[in-house]
Order: C-alpha cells, then sequence, then structure tokens
C-alpha cells in the first residue's frame, strides 16, 4: 500500500495503481489553516487532517474513503463568543469516469437531483485537498452557540413606530389573553 504525505494533494489518475489502494493523509500547515478559516469566517482553525485511501472501483472508476478532522473556532450565534468545535466526519467520494451531471442538462427546465451526492465526474487529476476543503465548509455548525448563551427580550421596531417586545410579537399572545377575559366573564355571567 503506498502513502503520501504530501501537502499538495492530487493524484494523477494514471499514475494511480489500480491493483492496491493508495493512502493518503493531508495536515495543512498553520499558514494554510489561517487562510482557509479567513475564506469560511471562522475565528480559527486550529487543526484540520484528511486521512484515507483512493482505490480503484472496476477498470476507470475510483474511490475515496477518509476521515476528516478539525479543531475550529467560530462565533457564538448569540453573544459572538468564541465556540470551539472538533469534527470527525467520514467523507466517501467517487470519481466516475462516464457521469451524468445533471446540472448540465441543456434545455431542462427542471433537473432532478440524485440522491447519491457523493459521486463527481473523474478528470485527469483527483484532488483531495478539494475534497478536504468542501467536506470542512459542508459541516461546519450553522448555528453555534455557547453554553452559557442566553436570548434576552428582543425588542423589534420600524423608524417612527412604537417598538414591539416579544411577548408582543407572538401571534397568540393576545388570544392567551382574550380567552382568560372571556372565561372569567363567563363565570362571572354563571354566578350571577
Amino acid at each position: 500500500m503506498t502513502k503520501n504525505s504530501s501537502t499538495e494533494g492530487r493524484f494523477r489518475v494514471a499514475d494511480l495503481p489500480q491493483n492496491r489502494r493508495t493512502r493518503f493523509e493531508l495536515r495543512p500547515d498553520r499558514d494554510s489553516c489561517a487562510a482557509l478559516a479567513r475564506d469560511l469566517g471562522l475565528i480559527a482553525l486550529r487543526k484540520l487532517s484528511l486521512t484515507g485511501e483512493l482505490r480503484a472501483l472496476g477498470k476507470s472508476d475510483w474511490q475515496l474513503d477518509a476521515t476528516l478532522g478539525a479543531t475550529l473556532v467560530q462565533p457564538c450565534v448569540v453573544s459572538l463568543a468564541p465556540v470551539t468545535t472538533r469534527l470527525d466526519i467520514p467523507v466517501r467520494r467517487q470519481f466516475l469516469a462516464t457521469f451524468d451531471d445533471p446540472a448540465a442538462q441543456a434545455g431542462a427546465e427542471e433537473v432532478e437531483m440524485s440522491e447519491d451526492d457523493s459521486a463527481e465526474q473523474l478528470g485527469a487529476e483527483i484532488d483531495v485537498t478539494q475534497v478536504m476543503i468542501e467536506s470542512l465548509a459542508l459541516n461546519l455548525p450553522l448555528y453555534p452557540r455557547a453554553e452559557d448563551a442566553e436570548i434576552t427580550e428582543s425588542v423589534f421596531t420600524e423608524p417612527g413606530k412604537q417598538a414591539m417586545t416579544d411577548e408582543e410579537v407572538r401571534p397568540f399572545a393576545g388570544l392567551a389573553g382574550l380567552r382568560d377575559r372571556l372565561a372569567g366573564g363567563e363565570e362571572d355571567e354563571g354566578g350571577k
């Protein structure tokens, strides 16, 4: 089995052995992680790695099986405090010599997307670095939240209008008060 520790992360398909797996381990340096953190809107990307292997699928297709590992820091959606997250994600991609790309169907108004989003067109190279970056971007927490972050009362307003509180914005808040008043009124009428 071949092992590649190159930071380049590109494999020419013509050079890959058909009869054995090609192992790889990508670990970008500190400067690369800092640049990627800026691109993805992260506070920091402390660690990043993609470890796995490429293997032939039949005579012309290839499969990548790997594990993405990352330690990243994002701003909390409530308080903007730093939130650290550890990711350990399995990654699988298939690179197919004959690939029907639904997005490339000319003239089709509607395109039906396949449920298998791990398949893509095989080119002259397999760019493992690109797979690592895409996998990281797709697996970032959407709403990172610090443990002690609390949402307090919000006030909503338009220019020149009276501010509305959270309670006033809730659509059924007034109905609960009306129900209580009606229930109280019915009891008064029944007691007379």
